[in-house]
């Protein structure tokens, strides 16, 4: 562990010399405090948290994650370019512990820049949080600095897989489809059974919700709970709005509220607060919307309708977050060593932004593997097109998307702007998947690649 700690001491020494340390502090700090006052918020806790959270994180991880990459590439490729490497190989010191030494040197130097940027965020967000409005602050105290848990409608994936694969086989009966056209109709017919449990029908048409609560119902007695609500329509209405009415409780008590009918519009989220106690002895809360309009509206199974219930503070909430930018950062390390262990820095570098983007492409690969070919379809008359390549690409598509969703499936920016709690069971999950799994790959792929590189080969090259 000593001959660890002295490559990663010589890692930091590297950062200082070359000035890296000083110049992405300083542009951290100016993208923290420079940020907000360079785009001013609308006065609204939800602007005012888009401003400070959102956007400051996401600099924040935007220049970590470059510098990281560049940092990880350069301290390895250029000690080997160098002829600095070959020096210390002759040390007793294994070419594994030199690799860990300055993946650890490049890890604690971002934990430094990463708990500076984050105090100076946290601070600023205290500080500006006192200029808002009282009726402001109250918002941002209720809906945003807090860590809230999310309650939802029980999956219907499986169901909505049954039902659609009893339909085709019904309607394949009937009328035979080509292969090639299969699962384009697979898939429509999905939609269509899907539809049937997101769309609320005009007319005074209600639709009913059973959300759990689970474990969370044994602490939230006389705790007022949020929902959470997006809908989606295909017509515009002239007012923008649609008006809707609402009622929560148990149908089997008389512990019932109903709300006032409320204009809101589509294509928005909107918080509103319930009574407490609504739910009933199991924990289960009926949520009923009655659509009085002309138009069907639609409320999405991921996101349509959701219940926000108190689960802890905003300090807490918010040091797990920065704890799963730390964790990216700790995977960015690990590839730009690996990288830099068999190629020399541009090239290094070059891979690893285009492993970058890559893992930044993944909805345009999503929508490839969605439609089944990644050739575009025909927009008059609606077929998709298809190729050759698809038979490769597409499963190697999945693939990539399979490995990539390992990381993208935490989002502790949004979470932390909207007021979502992030348990401990999410951080250690983030910890195992991006940090152990993903992370561990590329320490193995890259401490492999170094210990097999001949460093005298590179030394005659130059």
């Amino acid at each position: 562990m000593q001959r660890i700690l002295a490559i990663a001491g010589l890692t930091w020494k590297a950062a200082l010399r070359f000035k890296l340390f000083l110049v992405i502090a300083v542009l951290l700090f100016a993208a923290v405090v420079g940020l907000p006052l360079l785009i001013q918020d609308d006065g609204t806790a939800r602007g005012f948290t888009q401003i400070i959270l959102t956007y400051t994180l996401s600099a924040i991880t935007a220049l970590l994650g470059l510098s990281t990459l560049w940092l990880a590439c350069g301290t390895l490729a250029r000690d080997i370019e160098e002829c600095q490497m070959q020096v210390v190989v002759t040390k007793p010191i294994a070419r594994w512990q030199i690799w860990l030494g300055k993946w650890l040197g490049i890890v604690s130097l971002n934990a430094v820049l990463l708990a500076f940027s984050g105090a100076c965020v946290y601070g600023l967000l205290q500080w500006r949080a006192g200029k808002l409005p009282a009726a402001e602050q109250q918002i941002l105290h209720e809906q945003v600095l807090v860590a809230r848990g999310v309650a939802k409608e029980k999956d219907f994936s499986a169901d909505i897989n049954a039902e659609a694969k009893q339909v085709l086989q019904e309607r394949l009966k009937s009328n035979p489809v080509t292969t090639a056209d299969l699962p384009e109709v697979e898939k429509q017919i999905r939609e269509q059974v899907k539809a049937q449990l997101q769309v609320v029908p005009g007319g005074y048409s209600s639709r009913p919700w059973q959300i759990d609560l689970g474990f969370a119902k044994n602490y939230l007695r006389d705790q007022p709970l949020q929902l959470r609500v997006k809908f989606n329509s295909a017509n515009k209405s002239s007012s923008g709005t649609y008006v809707l009415a609402w009622q929560v409780g148990d149908p089997n008590s008389q512990k019932i509220w109903q709300s006032q009918p409320m204009s809101l519009a589509p294509d928005t989220v909107h918080e509103f607060q319930i009574p407490p106690n609504l739910f009933d002895t199991n924990g289960v809360l009926t949520i009923m919307v009655a659509n009085p309009n002309d138009t069907a509206l639609l409320f999405p199974l991921e996101d349509g309708m959701e219940v926000l219930y108190p689960e802890g503070g905003f300090a807490l909430n918010f040091v797990r977050g920065v704890a799963i930018i730390f964790c990216w950062m700790a995977l960015l390390a690990a590839l730009g060593l690996a990288a830099a262990s068999c190629l020399s820095f541009p090239v290094a570098a070059f891979f690893s932004l285009a492993m970058l983007v890559v893992i930044l492409s993944s909805g345009t690969l999503a929508d490839a593997v969605e439609s089944g070919t990644v050739v575009g379809g025909n927009e008059e008359t609606g077929v998709m097109g298809h190729s050759a390549a698809d038979a490769v690409l597409i499963p190697l598509f999945k693939g990539i998307l399979s490995v990539t969703r390992l990381v993208e499936n935490f989002s502790p920016i949004d979470s932390l702007s909207t007021g979502r709690a992030i348990t401990w069971g999410e951080l250690g999950l983030a910890f195992g998947q991006i940090v152990l799994l993903i992370g561990g790959f590329f320490a193995l792929a890259g401490i492999g690649l170094f210990h097999r590189r001949e460093l005298a080969a590179a030394q005659g090259m130059q």
